[in-house]
């Protein structure tokens, strides 16, 4: 590789970071004598590959459930003048941006320095461009963000809420491979307090288990005595979103009555709002690059934490470690997801030691892509979000049984939770898939429900 671009990117590796948030330019690469060295970091060309993964047995029978368009990745491959390629990764049906097609024209022919702080671009290409400016100048992408302040940072294991039995597995499970956090859903369709009596029986105090509420309390009238309950778990840490995030009252009301910890997404109600308010004890961070920063300074002068909520595979959750390493307040862990399923298209794993995994010091993400696998697993992308049919039975102690079926939309049991068609957090409460067999009965159970919604019978 030539030197003079190494020894350029080398030494003003933080100056990029600093220099792109600000408009960073041509111009501004003229100014301090960088022409030379731009041109080694021309875009020539920009390939996408979409994989289709399949989730691990456990998540793959509650997955099936509500969410599984999330086996579809997209992969993208960006090749610099130079001849280095850099590569990103868009979990395609749940993300903050799919990388447009418009998007990846634009960029063509034009600095990869100059473009890479462009949230627009979607998250696979922006991604790539910072793993492939990285290799290029011999530096982590963390040394193009800013200045590290953490050598390691906290991840947690997520599951989408599941049964006792199964969220109790998937806790040991992480406590075995060095997860300290699991993050999953809070949810009136599977018994909570069953929940946290299975999964706590098999991890230590210190092993954590945050609640992802997404509303269904309502308010906080309602919501706090299932909340101090499930509060004197020892394990329990983190509630988000227990309520609508835009009742700043009752939110505040919440964060002031229990000792475990209340995240809400950063953004709503602005930050300013929860500064003067304190209606939460911190964010759920997310977005491309340059969103992810600057809320990491506000977090950082208001003294909120913060967790990195980047979902996708291996290469999603790489990209993060980079983000924890220099966001000072990502003090709580991250959520990647890439646990999930079987192969997270990594050459080897990210290791985790006490619930941190180590920020990477390699070149760029400082990870590998398995190209064997992707050969294996690549697809034709998807036209549009697939949605195979679902048939779901939740039953409840009392014998109250109910059928619900997928709508077409993606939060289709979340938005009848939100709307009170089920029973408010009920004892006993249990909730699986139904498979087709093919019968009548199956039929005439999904169609009703398709069309009327959750409907007992």
């Amino acid at each position: 590789m030539p030197s003079a671009r190494r020894m350029f990117l080398k030494q003003s590796a933080g100056l990029l970071g600093l220099l792109s948030l600000s408009g960073f330019s041509r111009h501004t690469l003229r100014a301090v004598g960088a022409v030379a060295a731009e041109k080694h970091f021309e875009i020539t060309d920009i390939k996408r590959t979409t994989v289709k993964l399949e989730f691990r047995p456990t998540p793959r029978r509650n997955m099936d459930r509500e969410i599984p368009h999330w086996r579809y990745i997209e992969l993208c491959d960006v090749t610099l003048k130079c001849g280095v390629t850099g590569t990103g990764e868009t979990l395609l049906f749940y993300t903050w941006g799919v990388t447009p097609d418009e998007a990846v024209t634009r960029v063509i022919g034009r600095s990869a320095i100059e473009v890479m702080w462009d949230d627009s671009l979607g998250a696979g290409l922006q991604m790539a461009l910072f793993d492939a400016v990285g290799r290029a100048a011999e530096v982590p992408v963390h040394a193009l963000l800013g200045n590290q302040v953490h050598q390691k940072t906290p991840l947690s294991w997520w599951n989408i809420d599941t049964s006792a039995e199964d969220m109790a597995s998937e806790c040991k499970e992480a406590y075995r491979l060095g997860y300290m956090s699991y993050k999953t859903k809070g949810r009136p369709w599977f018994d909570l307090f069953k929940q946290l009596d299975a999964a706590t029986k098999g991890v230590p105090p210190e092993f954590k288990i945050d609640m992802d509420f997404n509303d269904t309390l309502r308010t906080a009238a309602q919501g706090m005595p299932i909340l101090e309950r499930a509060g004197k778990y020892p394990h329990v840490d983190i509630f988000e979103g227990p309520i609508p995030q835009e009742d700043v009252d009752g939110n505040r009301t919440i964060t002031n009555s229990t000792h475990v910890k209340v995240a809400i997404h950063y953004g709503n109600p602005s930050p300013e709002t929860c500064a003067q308010t304190r209606c939460c004890d911190g964010f759920v961070a997310g977005g491309g690059a340059t969103k992810l920063i600057t809320t990491g300074r506000f977090c950082e002068e208001t003294r909120f934490p913060l967790w990195l909520q980047m979902v996708g595979g291996g290469l999603t959750a790489a990209h993060s470690l980079h983000f924890g390493g220099v966001l000072k307040q990502a003090l709580w862990p991250a959520v990647n997801c890439h646990q999930l399923f079987e192969n997270d298209l990594l050459t080897e794993p990210i290791v985790l030691k006490n619930g941190h995994a180590a920020v990477p010091d390699r070149p760029g993400l400082g990870y590998e892509v398995n190209r064997d696998i992707v050969d294996k697993l690549k697809i034709e992308k998807p036209a549009e979000r697939p949605e195979p049919e679902r048939l779901i039975e939740t039953t409840w102690a009392d014998g109250k049984r109910m059928y619900t079926a997928n709508n077409g939309n993606v939060n289709f049991m979340l938005t009848a939770a939100n709307a009170g068609r089920y029973p408010y957090f009920a004892d006993g409460a249990d909730t699986k898939l139904v498979p087709n067999d093919g019968s009548p009965r199956w039929r005439e159970l999904y169609d009703r429900a398709r069309k009327e919604g959750p409907v007992s019978a």
